[in-house]
Protein backbone atom coordinates (compact mmCIF):
# COMPACT_ATOMS: atom_id res chain seq x y z
CA UNK A 1 0.00 0.00 0.00
CA UNK A 2 1.20 3.54 -0.83
CA UNK A 3 1.34 5.83 2.18
CA UNK A 4 -0.31 9.15 1.38
CA UNK A 5 0.19 12.53 3.00
CA UNK A 6 -0.78 16.11 2.51
CA UNK A 7 1.51 18.00 0.11
CA UNK A 8 4.37 19.82 1.80
CA UNK A 9 4.56 23.37 0.38
CA UNK A 10 8.31 23.57 1.01
CA UNK A 11 8.95 20.38 -0.96
CA UNK A 12 6.71 21.60 -3.80
CA UNK A 13 8.69 24.82 -4.07
CA UNK A 14 11.88 22.79 -4.46
CA UNK A 15 10.34 20.96 -7.42
CA UNK A 16 8.85 23.97 -9.17
CA UNK A 17 10.37 27.12 -10.56
CA UNK A 18 8.21 29.81 -12.08
CA UNK A 19 9.46 31.07 -15.40
CA UNK A 20 10.33 34.74 -15.43
CA UNK A 21 7.94 36.60 -17.73
CA UNK A 22 9.40 38.05 -20.93
CA UNK A 23 7.86 41.42 -21.80
CA UNK A 24 9.79 41.90 -25.07
CA UNK A 25 7.36 40.48 -27.64
CA UNK A 26 10.00 39.93 -30.33
CA UNK A 27 12.35 38.11 -27.97
CA UNK A 28 9.48 36.05 -26.63
CA UNK A 29 8.39 34.80 -30.03
CA UNK A 30 11.94 34.17 -31.25
CA UNK A 31 12.88 32.28 -28.10
CA UNK A 32 9.79 30.10 -28.61
CA UNK A 33 11.02 29.15 -32.11
CA UNK A 34 12.95 25.91 -31.72
CA UNK A 35 13.26 25.01 -35.42
CA UNK A 36 13.41 26.72 -38.78
CA UNK A 37 9.86 25.48 -39.37
CA UNK A 38 8.81 27.42 -36.25
CA UNK A 39 10.40 30.57 -37.69
CA UNK A 40 8.55 29.92 -40.96
CA UNK A 41 5.19 29.86 -39.16
CA UNK A 42 5.99 33.12 -37.35
CA UNK A 43 7.06 34.68 -40.66
CA UNK A 44 3.83 33.59 -42.31
CA UNK A 45 1.76 35.24 -39.57
CA UNK A 46 3.68 38.51 -39.72
CA UNK A 47 4.20 39.02 -43.46
CA UNK A 48 1.66 39.88 -46.17
CA UNK A 49 0.80 36.92 -48.37
CA UNK A 50 2.43 38.17 -51.56
CA UNK A 51 5.80 38.82 -49.88
CA UNK A 52 5.68 35.59 -47.89
CA UNK A 53 4.72 33.50 -50.92
CA UNK A 54 7.51 35.07 -52.97
CA UNK A 55 9.95 33.65 -50.39
CA UNK A 56 8.18 30.40 -49.63
CA UNK A 57 7.13 29.45 -53.15
CA UNK A 58 8.87 27.77 -56.04
CA UNK A 59 8.23 27.12 -59.73
CA UNK A 60 5.11 25.53 -61.21
CA UNK A 61 4.00 22.59 -59.04
CA UNK A 62 6.89 23.20 -56.59
CA UNK A 63 8.01 19.58 -56.99
CA UNK A 64 11.73 20.44 -57.05
CA UNK A 65 11.55 22.15 -53.67
CA UNK A 66 9.40 19.41 -52.14
CA UNK A 67 11.74 16.69 -53.38
CA UNK A 68 14.84 18.55 -52.17
CA UNK A 69 13.43 18.79 -48.66
CA UNK A 70 12.29 15.17 -48.72
CA UNK A 71 15.80 14.12 -49.75
CA UNK A 72 17.16 15.53 -46.49
CA UNK A 73 14.33 14.01 -44.49
CA UNK A 74 15.16 10.63 -46.05
CA UNK A 75 18.62 10.52 -44.48
CA UNK A 76 19.62 7.70 -42.20
CA UNK A 77 22.56 8.46 -39.90
CA UNK A 78 25.01 5.84 -38.62
CA UNK A 79 26.46 6.98 -35.29
CA UNK A 80 29.59 5.63 -33.70
CA UNK A 81 29.52 4.75 -30.02
CA UNK A 82 31.98 5.17 -27.16
CA UNK A 83 33.64 7.99 -29.07
CA UNK A 84 33.49 10.97 -26.72
CA UNK A 85 32.88 14.36 -28.32
CA UNK A 86 32.34 16.71 -25.37
CA UNK A 87 33.34 19.63 -27.59
CA UNK A 88 32.89 19.87 -31.33
CA UNK A 89 34.69 22.01 -33.89
CA UNK A 90 32.24 23.34 -36.49
CA UNK A 91 34.75 25.54 -38.31
CA UNK A 92 35.80 24.99 -41.90
CA UNK A 93 38.21 26.50 -44.40
CA UNK A 94 36.31 27.53 -47.52
CA UNK A 95 37.67 29.28 -50.60
CA UNK A 96 40.83 30.44 -48.90
CA UNK A 97 39.49 31.71 -45.59
CA UNK A 98 37.83 30.36 -42.44
CA UNK A 99 34.15 30.12 -41.56
CA UNK A 100 32.93 29.38 -38.04
CA UNK A 101 30.20 27.12 -39.39
CA UNK A 102 29.84 24.93 -42.51
CA UNK A 103 27.18 27.17 -44.03
CA UNK A 104 26.77 30.69 -45.30
CA UNK A 105 23.87 32.85 -46.39
CA UNK A 106 22.81 32.42 -50.01
CA UNK A 107 21.94 35.31 -52.35
CA UNK A 108 18.29 36.37 -52.29
CA UNK A 109 16.62 39.07 -54.34
CA UNK A 110 14.12 41.69 -53.13
CA UNK A 111 15.18 41.02 -49.55
CA UNK A 112 13.92 44.28 -48.04
CA UNK A 113 10.47 43.35 -49.32
CA UNK A 114 10.33 40.54 -46.76
CA UNK A 115 11.43 42.78 -43.88
CA UNK A 116 12.80 46.27 -44.08
CA UNK A 117 16.21 45.53 -42.48
CA UNK A 118 16.88 43.27 -45.47
CA UNK A 119 20.42 42.43 -46.51
CA UNK A 120 21.97 44.62 -43.83
CA UNK A 121 20.45 42.35 -41.17
CA UNK A 122 21.74 39.26 -42.98
CA UNK A 123 25.23 40.63 -43.52
CA UNK A 124 25.54 41.85 -39.94
CA UNK A 125 24.28 38.58 -38.45
CA UNK A 126 26.59 36.56 -40.68
CA UNK A 127 29.62 38.67 -39.76
CA UNK A 128 28.81 38.39 -36.06
CA UNK A 129 28.57 34.60 -36.43
CA UNK A 130 31.76 34.35 -38.48
CA UNK A 131 30.16 33.04 -41.68
CA UNK A 132 29.95 34.41 -45.27
CA UNK A 133 27.03 36.46 -46.58
CA UNK A 134 26.20 36.57 -50.29
CA UNK A 135 24.60 39.62 -51.92
CA UNK A 136 22.40 39.12 -54.98
CA UNK A 137 22.62 41.19 -58.14
CA UNK A 138 18.92 41.84 -57.44
CA UNK A 139 19.56 42.83 -53.83
CA UNK A 140 17.84 45.80 -52.23
CA UNK A 141 20.92 47.01 -50.35
CA UNK A 142 23.95 48.31 -52.19
CA UNK A 143 27.25 46.48 -52.46
CA UNK A 144 28.90 49.14 -50.31
CA UNK A 145 26.05 49.12 -47.76
CA UNK A 146 26.33 45.39 -47.24
CA UNK A 147 30.08 45.61 -46.77
CA UNK A 148 29.74 48.37 -44.19
CA UNK A 149 27.09 46.38 -42.27
CA UNK A 150 29.41 43.37 -42.17
CA UNK A 151 32.48 45.32 -41.06
CA UNK A 152 30.55 46.93 -38.18
CA UNK A 153 29.82 43.48 -36.74
CA UNK A 154 33.10 41.67 -37.29
CA UNK A 155 34.59 40.28 -34.11
CA UNK A 156 36.83 37.44 -33.02
CA UNK A 157 39.04 35.31 -35.27
CA UNK A 158 36.74 35.23 -38.30
CA UNK A 159 36.98 38.01 -40.90
CA UNK A 160 33.90 39.62 -42.41
CA UNK A 161 33.34 37.67 -45.61
CA UNK A 162 31.07 38.93 -48.35
CA UNK A 163 30.39 37.10 -51.59
CA UNK A 164 28.65 38.56 -54.62
CA UNK A 165 26.20 36.67 -56.82
CA UNK A 166 26.33 37.81 -60.44
CA UNK A 167 23.77 37.54 -63.20
CA UNK A 168 25.32 38.19 -66.59
CA UNK A 169 22.84 40.67 -67.99
CA UNK A 170 21.96 41.41 -71.58
CA UNK A 171 23.93 44.62 -71.27
CA UNK A 172 27.17 42.93 -70.31
CA UNK A 173 28.84 46.13 -69.15
CA UNK A 174 26.32 46.44 -66.28
CA UNK A 175 27.45 43.05 -64.97
CA UNK A 176 31.12 43.85 -65.47
CA UNK A 177 30.76 47.09 -63.51
CA UNK A 178 28.96 45.30 -60.65
CA UNK A 179 31.80 42.77 -60.45
CA UNK A 180 34.36 45.58 -60.33
CA UNK A 181 32.41 47.38 -57.59
CA UNK A 182 32.15 44.23 -55.48
CA UNK A 183 35.87 43.54 -55.81
CA UNK A 184 36.70 47.14 -54.91
CA UNK A 185 34.45 46.93 -51.82
CA UNK A 186 36.30 43.87 -50.52
CA UNK A 187 34.05 40.99 -51.57
CA UNK A 188 36.28 37.92 -51.86
CA UNK A 189 34.20 35.45 -53.92
CA UNK A 190 31.96 35.74 -56.97
CA UNK A 191 29.05 33.36 -57.50
CA UNK A 192 28.41 33.31 -61.26
CA UNK A 193 24.82 32.07 -61.57
CA UNK A 194 24.06 29.98 -64.66
CA UNK A 195 20.59 28.47 -64.12
CA UNK A 196 18.46 31.45 -65.16
CA UNK A 197 18.39 31.67 -68.96
CA UNK A 198 14.73 32.61 -68.52
CA UNK A 199 12.62 33.11 -65.43
CA UNK A 200 10.86 30.11 -63.92
CA UNK A 201 7.06 30.07 -63.75
CA UNK A 202 6.45 31.06 -60.13
CA UNK A 203 2.71 30.58 -60.02
CA UNK A 204 2.14 31.82 -56.48
CA UNK A 205 3.50 35.20 -57.54
CA UNK A 206 1.23 35.33 -60.58
CA UNK A 207 -1.82 34.43 -58.54
CA UNK A 208 -0.94 37.05 -55.92
CA UNK A 209 -0.34 39.74 -58.53
CA UNK A 210 3.14 40.11 -57.05
CA UNK A 211 5.17 43.11 -58.17
CA UNK A 212 8.02 45.33 -57.04
CA UNK A 213 7.09 47.72 -55.55
CA UNK A 214 3.93 46.07 -54.18
CA UNK A 215 0.73 47.25 -55.82
CA UNK A 216 -2.18 48.11 -53.55
CA UNK A 217 -5.39 46.25 -54.39
CA UNK A 218 -8.46 45.44 -52.33
CA UNK A 219 -6.95 42.00 -51.67
CA UNK A 220 -3.58 43.33 -50.50
CA UNK A 221 -5.26 45.89 -48.25
CA UNK A 222 -7.47 43.23 -46.64
CA UNK A 223 -4.45 40.95 -46.18
CA UNK A 224 -2.47 43.81 -44.65
CA UNK A 225 -5.03 44.75 -42.00
CA UNK A 226 -3.75 42.23 -39.41
CA UNK A 227 -0.11 43.09 -40.30
CA UNK A 228 0.15 46.88 -39.85
CA UNK A 229 3.76 46.66 -38.64
CA UNK A 230 4.92 45.40 -42.07
CA UNK A 231 3.23 48.26 -43.90
CA UNK A 232 4.49 50.79 -41.39
CA UNK A 233 8.04 49.58 -41.98
CA UNK A 234 7.53 49.53 -45.74
CA UNK A 235 6.01 53.03 -45.96
CA UNK A 236 8.42 54.75 -43.55
CA UNK A 237 11.75 53.42 -44.84
CA UNK A 238 13.74 54.17 -48.02
CA UNK A 239 12.26 53.24 -51.38
CA UNK A 240 12.39 49.57 -52.29
CA UNK A 241 14.62 49.18 -55.34
CA UNK A 242 17.45 47.12 -56.76
CA UNK A 243 20.13 49.04 -54.92
CA UNK A 244 23.13 47.99 -57.00
CA UNK A 245 21.22 48.64 -60.23
CA UNK A 246 19.51 51.89 -59.28
CA UNK A 247 21.80 53.96 -61.49
CA UNK A 248 21.38 51.79 -64.60
CA UNK A 249 17.95 53.06 -65.56
CA UNK A 250 14.87 51.13 -66.56
CA UNK A 251 11.83 49.86 -64.73
CA UNK A 252 11.85 46.94 -62.34
CA UNK A 253 10.34 44.74 -65.03
CA UNK A 254 12.95 45.78 -67.55
CA UNK A 255 15.77 45.06 -65.12
CA UNK A 256 14.35 41.64 -64.32
CA UNK A 257 14.07 40.84 -68.01
CA UNK A 258 17.62 42.05 -68.57
CA UNK A 259 18.94 39.81 -65.80
CA UNK A 260 17.73 36.69 -67.59
CA UNK A 261 19.78 35.98 -70.71
CA UNK A 262 19.65 32.66 -72.59
CA UNK A 263 22.83 33.50 -74.53
CA UNK A 264 25.36 33.28 -71.68
CA UNK A 265 28.16 30.81 -72.37
CA UNK A 266 31.68 29.76 -71.46
CA UNK A 267 32.86 32.86 -73.33
CA UNK A 268 31.15 34.99 -70.68
CA UNK A 269 32.78 32.92 -67.97
CA UNK A 270 36.19 33.66 -69.49
CA UNK A 271 35.51 37.41 -69.48
CA UNK A 272 34.27 37.39 -65.88
CA UNK A 273 37.29 35.32 -64.86
CA UNK A 274 39.55 38.03 -66.29
CA UNK A 275 37.65 40.81 -64.49
CA UNK A 276 37.29 39.18 -61.09
CA UNK A 277 40.47 39.11 -58.94
CA UNK A 278 39.19 36.75 -56.22
CA UNK A 279 37.66 33.29 -56.09
CA UNK A 280 34.94 32.39 -58.58
CA UNK A 281 32.36 29.65 -58.19
CA UNK A 282 29.60 28.62 -60.58
CA UNK A 283 26.15 28.46 -59.01
CA UNK A 284 23.37 26.36 -60.50
CA UNK A 285 25.28 23.23 -61.57
CA UNK A 286 22.91 20.26 -61.96
CA UNK A 287 24.82 17.32 -63.43
CA UNK A 288 28.11 15.46 -63.14
CA UNK A 289 29.35 16.28 -66.66
CA UNK A 290 29.12 20.05 -66.15
CA UNK A 291 30.84 19.71 -62.78
CA UNK A 292 33.85 18.03 -64.38
CA UNK A 293 33.95 20.48 -67.26
CA UNK A 294 33.91 23.46 -64.90
CA UNK A 295 36.66 21.97 -62.79
CA UNK A 296 38.74 21.55 -65.93
CA UNK A 297 37.94 25.13 -66.95
CA UNK A 298 39.78 26.33 -63.86
CA UNK A 299 37.02 27.79 -61.68
CA UNK A 300 37.53 27.65 -57.93
CA UNK A 301 34.37 25.71 -57.14
CA UNK A 302 30.73 24.99 -57.89
CA UNK A 303 27.40 25.19 -56.10
CA UNK A 304 25.09 22.26 -56.77
CA UNK A 305 21.76 24.05 -56.87
CA UNK A 306 18.45 24.11 -58.68
CA UNK A 307 17.84 27.70 -57.56
CA UNK A 308 15.73 26.62 -54.63
CA UNK A 309 13.28 24.95 -56.99
CA UNK A 310 12.42 28.35 -58.47
CA UNK A 311 13.52 27.74 -62.05
CA UNK A 312 13.04 24.32 -63.68
CA UNK A 313 10.48 22.25 -61.82
CA UNK A 314 11.38 18.54 -61.59
CA UNK A 315 15.06 19.56 -61.70
CA UNK A 316 17.68 17.23 -60.20
CA UNK A 317 17.94 17.12 -56.40
CA UNK A 318 21.29 18.72 -55.47
CA UNK A 319 21.73 16.56 -52.34
CA UNK A 320 21.27 13.39 -54.39
CA UNK A 321 23.83 14.62 -56.94
CA UNK A 322 26.41 15.41 -54.29
CA UNK A 323 28.19 12.04 -53.82
CA UNK A 324 28.30 11.41 -57.58
CA UNK A 325 29.80 14.83 -58.27
CA UNK A 326 32.32 14.45 -55.48
CA UNK A 327 33.47 11.11 -56.88
CA UNK A 328 33.84 12.61 -60.35
CA UNK A 329 35.70 15.83 -59.51
CA UNK A 330 37.98 14.50 -56.77
CA UNK A 331 38.65 15.65 -53.23
CA UNK A 332 40.54 18.87 -53.95
CA UNK A 333 37.84 20.71 -55.92
CA UNK A 334 35.41 22.86 -53.91
CA UNK A 335 31.82 21.60 -54.02
CA UNK A 336 29.00 23.41 -52.23
CA UNK A 337 25.30 22.59 -52.10
CA UNK A 338 22.05 24.43 -51.49
CA UNK A 339 18.27 23.95 -51.89
CA UNK A 340 16.05 22.41 -49.24
CA UNK A 341 18.19 22.89 -46.12
CA UNK A 342 15.93 23.37 -43.09
CA UNK A 343 17.91 21.72 -40.30
CA UNK A 344 21.49 21.55 -39.08
CA UNK A 345 21.34 17.80 -39.62
CA UNK A 346 20.87 18.50 -43.35
CA UNK A 347 24.15 20.40 -43.29
CA UNK A 348 25.97 17.63 -41.41
CA UNK A 349 24.69 15.05 -43.90
CA UNK A 350 25.89 17.21 -46.79
CA UNK A 351 29.38 17.54 -45.35
CA UNK A 352 29.53 13.79 -44.69
CA UNK A 353 28.70 13.07 -48.34
CA UNK A 354 31.37 15.38 -49.70
CA UNK A 355 30.19 18.98 -49.55
CA UNK A 356 32.82 21.49 -48.51
CA UNK A 357 30.15 24.01 -47.60
CA UNK A 358 26.41 24.69 -47.78
CA UNK A 359 24.20 27.73 -48.34
CA UNK A 360 20.86 28.65 -46.76
CA UNK A 361 18.31 30.93 -48.42
CA UNK A 362 14.74 30.48 -47.24
CA UNK A 363 15.86 29.49 -43.72
CA UNK A 364 17.55 32.89 -43.41
CA UNK A 365 14.56 34.74 -44.84
CA UNK A 366 12.12 33.03 -42.47
CA UNK A 367 14.20 34.35 -39.60
CA UNK A 368 14.35 37.81 -41.15
CA UNK A 369 10.56 37.95 -41.56
CA UNK A 370 10.04 36.60 -38.05
CA UNK A 371 12.19 39.19 -36.32
CA UNK A 372 14.55 41.25 -38.47
CA UNK A 373 18.22 41.09 -37.50
CA UNK A 374 17.43 39.21 -34.28
CA UNK A 375 15.46 36.70 -36.31
CA UNK A 376 18.48 36.04 -38.53
CA UNK A 377 20.59 35.61 -35.40
CA UNK A 378 18.02 33.07 -34.22
CA UNK A 379 18.21 31.17 -37.52
CA UNK A 380 21.97 30.84 -37.16
CA UNK A 381 21.67 29.91 -33.49
CA UNK A 382 19.14 27.14 -34.25
CA UNK A 383 21.24 25.67 -37.06
CA UNK A 384 24.43 25.89 -35.00
CA UNK A 385 22.82 23.97 -32.11
CA UNK A 386 21.45 21.32 -34.49
CA UNK A 387 24.85 20.87 -36.15
CA UNK A 388 26.65 20.52 -32.81
CA UNK A 389 24.05 18.13 -31.40
CA UNK A 390 24.08 15.94 -34.52
CA UNK A 391 27.87 15.77 -34.50
CA UNK A 392 27.94 14.77 -30.83
CA UNK A 393 25.31 12.09 -31.39
CA UNK A 394 27.31 10.74 -34.34
CA UNK A 395 30.44 10.63 -32.20
CA UNK A 396 32.53 13.09 -34.22
CA UNK A 397 34.45 16.01 -32.76
CA UNK A 398 35.15 17.86 -36.03
CA UNK A 399 33.69 18.17 -39.50
CA UNK A 400 36.81 16.48 -40.89
CA UNK A 401 35.78 13.27 -39.10
CA UNK A 402 32.52 13.01 -41.05
CA UNK A 403 32.57 10.40 -43.82
CA UNK A 404 30.06 8.93 -46.30
CA UNK A 405 29.80 5.99 -43.90
CA UNK A 406 27.87 8.21 -41.49
CA UNK A 407 24.99 8.66 -43.95
CA UNK A 408 22.69 6.59 -46.11
CA UNK A 409 20.53 8.43 -48.64
CA UNK A 410 17.16 6.74 -48.63
CA UNK A 411 15.22 7.40 -51.80
CA UNK A 412 11.50 7.70 -52.46
CA UNK A 413 11.98 8.26 -56.18
CA UNK A 414 13.77 5.31 -57.79
CA UNK A 415 14.75 5.80 -61.45
CA UNK A 416 13.03 3.56 -63.96
CA UNK A 417 15.45 1.41 -66.00
CA UNK A 418 14.75 -0.40 -69.25
CA UNK A 419 15.75 -4.05 -69.55
CA UNK A 420 17.46 -5.31 -72.66
CA UNK A 421 14.20 -6.81 -73.93
CA UNK A 422 12.44 -3.49 -73.58
CA UNK A 423 10.47 -4.36 -70.45
CA UNK A 424 10.34 -1.70 -67.76
CA UNK A 425 11.72 -2.72 -64.39
CA UNK A 426 11.99 -0.91 -61.10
Amino acid sequence: MVTRQLPNPAELLELMKFKKPEFDGKKRRLDAALTIDDLRLIAQRRTPKAAFDYTDGAAEGELSLKRAREAFQDVEFHPGILRPAPAVDTSVEILGAPSALPFGIAPTGFTRLMQTEGEEAGAAAAAAAGIPFTLSTLGTTSIEGVRQAALRETAGPYPARNWFQLYVMRDREISYELARRAASAGFDTLQFTVDTPVAGARLRDKRNGFSIPPQLTLGTIINAIPRPWWWWDFLTTPKLEFASLSSTGGTVGELLDAAMDPTISYDDLAVIRDIWPGKIVIKGVQNVEDSVRLRDAGVDGIVLSNHGGRQLDRAPIPFHLLPHVRAAVGEEFTVMVDTGIMNGADIVASVALGADFTLIGRAYLYGLMAGGRKGVDRTIEILRAEIERTMRLLGVASLAELTPGHVTQLQRLVPVAKAAAGAVVR
